[in-house]
């Protein structure tokens, strides 16, 4: 009887140690990864190519803040060796239910299969004095749409790589090099193939952290070698747009374009009748032709300012997969750059 409990709970903790073994998934094949968003997915898809499985809960053609926590993203989770959020709270309404759902202990918060990609990325609007919902949704880690910034894509792909390699490590070289050729795309689709390869992508960003990339260029006599994305919105830095949601911010600032007012009265808040008469008011005066919104968005109020003020009304995706050829991070910030140079050229 003795030996029989004993081999009984040999068996248990050898289950246990199993589940929560950071390679398990490592031992059972390749790693089954779970996503909130489709830039995730691809990201994850482009370092992890047909080493991992990789599933979403959203499709890009959504609204990020509104996702509900179906059952069968509780099933996705059970399922799944790694979870990959966006974190500052975009998946606040819907993370926890799903994870507790899923009764899965391995990606739960603090596991090795859990994983917030915004640690380390380069964050805009942190409040600075307590918040509460009276300013509507505001997020107190900041603001969490900073996937739309080149830079923040080239961190995100590196802690992609990074955990997949703490997953799966005999398979670690091959995501640092997929990392590596992921960011040096990056680089040369936002400055140009040429300026990269003379600079070298780390240099080039630095620079334009720093404020200085145009002086310099200028210095170095490199002013005429600039390409990409940069190259396409440099000569348009100042104007000024009006945007639905605050989802444009880090996208603004990057390529030094203007907000000069949003639709919504306040982030997560309907526009009201009273709010877009200010709207229209600060348009006119100001001049603002072109309106960004997300195709997801209702756009009857984005309708009425441009019927009032002859401003364009600009639909672009802010997610993989949220409009036709829209397909990974590049044709995602191709399309934005493509449509807003397009608008803003047009309405000159």
């Amino acid at each position: 009887m003795r030996k029989r409990i004993t081999v009984v709970l040999t068996v248990a903790i050898a289950f246990l140690l199993a589940l929560h073994s950071p390679r398990r998934a490592e031992c059972a094949g390749k790693p089954n990864v779970l996503t909130t968003h489709t830039v995730l997915k691809s990201i994850t898809e482009t370092i992890g190519k047909d080493h991992v499985s990789v599933s979403c809960l959203s499709t890009g053609k959504e609204d990020p803040h509104a996702i509900s926590a179906k059952p069968s993203y509780m099933v996705s989770a059970r399922k799944a060796d790694l979870f990959i959020k966006m974190g500052m709270e975009l998946e606040i309404g819907y993370e926890q239910l799903i994870v507790d759902g899923a009764r899965n202990y391995k990606i739960r918060y603090g596991q090795p299969g859990y994983l917030d990609v915004s640690l380390d990325v380069l964050r805009r609007e942190v409040p600075t004095t307590r918040i509460d919902r009276s300013l509507g949704d505001v997020h107190p880690l900041g603001n969490p749409h900073y996937w739309m910034d080149p830079y923040n894509a080239r961190i995100m792909a590196h802690t992609i790589a990074n955990k997949l390699a703490e997953l799966d490590p005999q398979n670690t070289a091959y995501y640092t090099a997929n990392s590596a050729d992921f960011v040096r795309r990056v680089d040369e689709a936002m400055f140009g193939k040429s300026l990269v390869e003379q600079l070298g992508g780390d240099k080039l960003w630095s620079l334009d952290l720093s404020g200085k990339l145009d002086s310099y260029l200028i210095e170095k006599g490199l002013n005429g070698n600039t390409g990409g994305w940069y190259a396409q919105l440099k000569p348009l830095g100042g104007t000024e747009v009006i945007t639905y949601h605050r989802s444009w911010v880090y996208f603004t600032d990057r390529f030094n374009l203007k907000i000069a007012s949003e639709l919504e009265p306040k982030p997560g808040i309907p526009p009201s009748p009273s709010h877009l008469l200010g709207v229209v008011q600060t348009a006119s005066q100001r001049k603002v032709k072109v309106i960004l919104m997300e195709p997801f968005y209702d756009p009857r109020a984005a309708e009425f300012v441009a019927l009032k003020t002859g401003a364009k009304v600009v639909e672009i995706a802010n997610a993989v997969n949220g409009w036709p050829g829209v397909t990974d991070y590049f044709s995602l910030i191709d399309n934005a750059v493509g449509k807003i140079r397009q608008a803003i050229l047009g309405a000159a």
